[in-house]
């Protein structure tokens, strides 16, 4: 057995957490404290409508990832349960290396699809999102850059999600960390040094992410022991449709509902001045550090669970889902503590602007609230996710975005600003009440085998696909 396909199936739970999770945190943490950097190039040109842009932007780029998500969540839980019902061997079974191949191109030709779209809407995209004044002209630009290197965006989610689907959390790492130094590096040169303001960032945030998809084409191509990206492996029938797709579309509707979220977050916010959109853009950047190491906790489990799932190891299932979550409470009390002490002092690093500064402080006591309901939510998600309950991934993804835009009406109706600042706090408390509901009707789910039509499809593909017949032939 491979020492990656070892901690996986095998070793102790906390042992097998810390291969999978730290690369994870790691990596994720270092893309955040870059995104805060990057904040900080733009907040040095003393421009409020740039940080605004900025803000904008976000769900554009969160919309592009979750196609991304589509593939490489719905492709990279699959292999890993295809992994784990094969009992733990060194060889791949045919079936994972057909869900790898339809991965790559796929992601690839969705991502050229919505470049495409992108590019020749950007203006009215960054209208539709909420720009307009002094800001409209920047977040275009901001918009326009990310959409142009869309098809990179697309692949780089999608294939680090493959490279994890056999358990390499450190090739996943190493990829993640290479691409935040190059942004870094692109960074100086684009912005501080060429004077290119957000065209610079967003032409930057291409490039990084071209360093980490040449990575993983390597290590997959290279080393991977599970995946295939060539395309005579390529395969698109009935039951990869349906197993991919019903777990990534999860991802795409959860983020499509975020950007519904965000869109009104940003209309409502719009009233209160440039300045309150500039503060949302800071205290996004900071709280991403707490929710992405969260999130590396159980995006790092991922595959552990999947692995365990296709291997009806349920004890080990529930083992590791129980980790996760001390994990999770014990990170999030910790950070949001320290950051809601020190909060006026790390404000003060992005903006001089006596009112960004105002309102980032309160923006970031309510968002730092949300982040203690957030990962337990992101960890059900996976959860589900992972042993192939499609109806309650789905639920929970559009969750959030239904329940906001409630929320936020009614909070500016009756309070007014601070009802706009504690809206995402009670919208997270909301959809981690809900998360809990469907965890506990579902425990039956996580004691039962993967559906009985994968198993027999990846079976029969093994006995009867040794040499695939090239598409097209």
């Amino acid at each position: 057995m491979s020492r990656n396909r070892f901690y996986l199936a095998s070793a102790p739970i906390w042992r097998s957490l810390l291969h999978l999770c730290i690369p994870m945190i790691a990596g994720m943490s270092v893309g955040v404290i870059y995104n805060i950097i990057n904040a900080g190039f733009i907040g040095a040109l003393h421009d409020t409508s740039l940080l605004a842009a900025l803000a904008y932007s976000m769900p554009v780029f969160a919309l592009i990832m979750a196609v991304g998500g589509v593939f490489g969540v719905g492709g990279s839980t699959y292999i890993s349960r295809l992994l784990g019902a094969d009992g733990g061997s060194d060889s791949a079974p045919d079936r994972a290396k057909q869900v790898g191949s339809f991965t790559f191109w796929s992601a690839l030709a969705a991502g050229v699809v919505v470049g495409v779209l992108g590019l020749a809407f950007a203006t009215p995209i960054a209208t539709l999102i909420g720009a307009s004044g002094p800001a409209l002209a920047p977040t275009a630009q901001y918009v326009g850059a990310m959409f142009a290197f869309s098809p990179v965006l697309v692949l780089a989610f999608s294939l680090e999600q493959l490279v994890r689907a056999e358990g390499a959390a450190t090739a996943s790492m190493i990829g993640l960390i290479a691409s935040t130094v190059a942004n870094l590096l692109l960074d100086v040169l684009f912005i501080l040094v060429l004077g290119w303001g957000v065209l610079g960032a967003g032409i930057a945030l291409g490039l990084s992410n071209l360093v980490m998809v040449g990575y993983y084409l390597w290590w997959l191509s290279r080393r991977s022991t599970a995946v295939s990206l060539t395309p005579r492996w390529f395969r698109a029938d009935r039951e990869m449709l349906r197993t991919v797709f019903g777990v990534g579309v999860s991802e795409l509707l959860m983020s499509s509902f975020l950007l519904v979220s965000a869109l009104v977050m940003n209309w409502v916010a719009t009233g209160y001045g440039e300045a309150l959109i500039a503060s949302m853009g800071i205290t996004q950047r900071i709280v991403q550090l707490p929710e992405m190491m969260c999130m590396g906790l159980f995006l790092g489990a991922l595959p552990l669970f999947a692995y365990a799932f296709g291997a009806g190891n349920h004890a080990r299932l529930r083992r590791a889902i129980t980790a996760v979550a001390i994990g999770i409470g014990g990170l999030t009390v910790v950070f949001s503590g320290l950051v809601l002490i020190f909060k006026d002092q790390i404000v003060g690093w992005f903006s001089t602007d006596p009112t960004v500064l105002a309102e980032s402080s309160a923006l970031l006591t309510a968002m730092l609230v949300s982040t203690l309901f957030n990962g337990f939510t992101g960890l059900a998600i996976t959860v589900f996710q992972a042993t192939e309950q499609m109806r309650n991934a789905t639920v929970m993804s559009v969750a959030q975005g239904v329940l906001f835009v409630p929320v936020i009406l009614f909070g500016n109706a009756l309070l007014g600003l601070p009802g706009v600042v504690w809206s995402m706090a009670v919208t997270e408390f909301l959809t981690f009440l809900l998360a809990g509901i469907l965890f506990w009707t579902s425990r039956r789910a996580l004691s039962t085998a993967p559906s009985a039509e994968a198993v027999a499809s990846a079976q029969e593909v093994d006995a009867g696909d040794e040499d695939p017949v090239p598409v097209g032939a």
